[in-house]
């Protein structure tokens, strides 16, 4: 069973081992609207925590994807840039951005779980 943490800049990150799978939250892609594209990180891309990584766009907006932890990019998802919509219909299933190998597993320390998260979603 993996663990999931998220950011406040609404990104989910699904912990198995030391890889992260991550995506943004549905509350992120009810904010953005419909998705009309996606551009995800390249496989050996080294990224610092909160670093902007990924690109998504939809027709109300542009918004930067960001890690939520440090590590090697291991997996862009090739199935978003053919089909951005998954991002909208699938946030925390098929419409995952990348996935990371953890540099410092501390990082997840400093993220929410799923209850705190809603309690910010929420205020």
């Amino acid at each position: 069973m993996s663990t999931v943490r998220f950011s406040e800049d609404h990104e989910w990150i699904a912990i198995d081992g030391d890889i992260g799978t991550v995506g943004i939250t549905d509350h992120a892609q009810e904010q953005l609207g419909d998705i009309v594209f996606v551009e995800v990180p390249e496989s050996g891309r080294v990224v610092a925590k909160g670093e902007e990584c990924a690109v998504v766009e939809s027709v109300k907006a542009a918004s930067e994807i960001y890690s939520p932890v440090a590590g090697e990019i291991i997996e862009g998802n090739a199935t978003l840039v053919d089909a951005p919509e998954t991002a909208n219909s699938d946030p925390a299933g098929a419409g995952w951005f990348f996935k990371i190998k953890l540099s410092d597993p501390s990082d997840l320390d400093t993220l929410m779980d799923e209850s705190a998260y809603n309690t910010f979603v929420g205020s």
